[in-house]
């Protein structure tokens, strides 16, 4: 008997399917495969969800090593995970059992933290590093060309145990406590052939991936991702970030990559307003481009002060990240701000983890970084603590699809 949480009264029977699925309807706002009646987001399609779906509030990211080295595991454990996914997703538990039907002396399957809870558009997003495209699985032959390592930029202070890994998966809520549930189940059906990596806890989402959303800000105080990619610009998302024409198990999907950017939060504090403005070439409280009255105006990119110099200073965050300055490259946004308490010098242990999804990385992320890391003032007040990339592969068909199946059947 499969659980359904609290949506059990409110879906009843006709709500469920005889494979525990949800029955989906229309959302009346207009987000693409989101149910309108329990936020809950649609799990097959075209493109895997969690990447242009509208940003939920709350981040739990995970990064395994594969442990075993028999393909037929790691092929079972992605069937596994992709079931679990598509069930907690819809509001179920992680497998088919009722708590109510657990014997008192088994131990039980879902460990019960989202009992009761709805999904909150869960979203779960699976990715695959450079690492596990090595002799182990018999990958070699399939790693996309733009699948490396990152290289290291100027100014980078990696810790190692927070970069790389063979598997990532992502975890969107806005509930907290289903994100983590998700990441825990998984994890928990994985032992034996994955363990954990690194992970990253992250809150109020700070950027948007729909017009519908409000620009919201960053730790610095700052709105962040005014000219993000939005899931209503198609021509955009097919341009720079769903890979296609490659012939490959990776077209429909895209490259994910984070990096989890630490702020000086007691330098930034001591700053005056007009230092934090030109940092960022915005107006702290409009977000308008310096120059501007509206947030989303063009940047001035060629307007001066007198002689004072650009209104957009050549250091700053805006103009060096700009697509204009970077000819056309763009990137979506999907970056969460993180606290995680204080370090040895009683300073905060907080800033943004920034998650970037592109088609080429060598063409529309590794570029920008670069001249970001060699100009932009805004390193004065950040570091940059970790690294790593995965390739996402595409949405799943049907009910009887699973995560990684083309990458196995293209080295079978």
């Amino acid at each position: 008997m499969s659980r359904s949480f609290s949506r059990r009264a409110l879906f009843g029977g006709a709500g469920l399917l005889a494979a525990g699925t949800v029955t989906a309807c229309s959302d009346s706002s207009g987000r693409d495969g989101v149910t309108a009646a329990a936020a809950i987001v649609k799990f097959n399609g075209p493109h895997q969800a969690g990447i242009v779906t509208a940003q939920q509030d709350r981040l739990h990211f995970a990064a395994f090593n594969v442990v075993s080295k028999d393909r037929t595991e790691l092929e079972e454990l992605l069937r596994t995970w992709t079931a679990m996914a598509r069930r907690m997703t819809r509001g179920q538990t992680a497998v088919d059992e009722d708590i109510s039907e657990v014997g008192q002396h088994s131990v039980p399957q879902d460990t019960g933290e989202a009992y009761d809870l709805e999904p909150a558009n869960l979203t779960l997003t699976i990715g695959f590093g450079p690492s596990l495209f090595d002799e182990r699985f018999g990958f070699a032959s399939a790693r996309p060309a733009e699948l490396e390592d990152l290289p290291k930029f100027a100014g980078d202070q990696l810790i190692g145990k927070l970069c790389g890994g063979d598997i990532a998966i992502q975890a969107c809520s806005d509930n907290p406590q289903v994100a983590v549930h998700a990441i825990r189940n998984l994890a928990r059906a994985g032992r034996g052939v994955v363990e954990y990596k690194w992970s990253q806890l992250g809150f109020g989402h700070a950027s948007t991936t729909t017009r519908e959303q409000q620009t919201p800000r960053n730790l610095f105080g700052f709105k962040d991702g005014t000219n993000n990619i939005k899931a209503e610009d198609t021509d955009l998302a097919d341009e720079h970030i769903w890979v296609s024409g490659t012939n490959s198990w990776l077209d429909g999907g895209t490259f994910l990559i984070t990096r989890r950017i630490r702020m000086l939060l007691e330098n930034w504090d001591r700053q005056v307003l007009s230092d934090q403005e030109e940092t960022f070439g915005r107006v702290k409280s409009s977000g308008a481009p310096l120059g501007r009255e509206n947030e989303f105006d063009e940047l001035p990119l060629d307007e001066y002060v007198g002689t004072s110099g650009p209104v957009i200073p050549l250091t700053a965050h805006a103009r060096l990240a700009s697509h204009q300055e970077n000819g056309g490259a763009r990137m979506l946004r999907r970056a969460y701000n993180f606290t995680d308490g204080i370090d040895d010098f009683g300073h905060m242990d907080a800033g943004l983890f920034f998650i970037a999804i592109v088609n080429s990385p060598a063409e529309r992320f590794i570029p920008i970084q670069k001249k970001l890391a060699k100009s932009d003032k805004m390193n004065e007040y950040v570091r940059y603590e970790s690294s790593a990339i995965f390739a996402c592969p595409p949405g799943l068909a049907d009910d009887n699809d699973w995560w990684g199946r083309g990458l196995f059947e293209a080295t079978a």
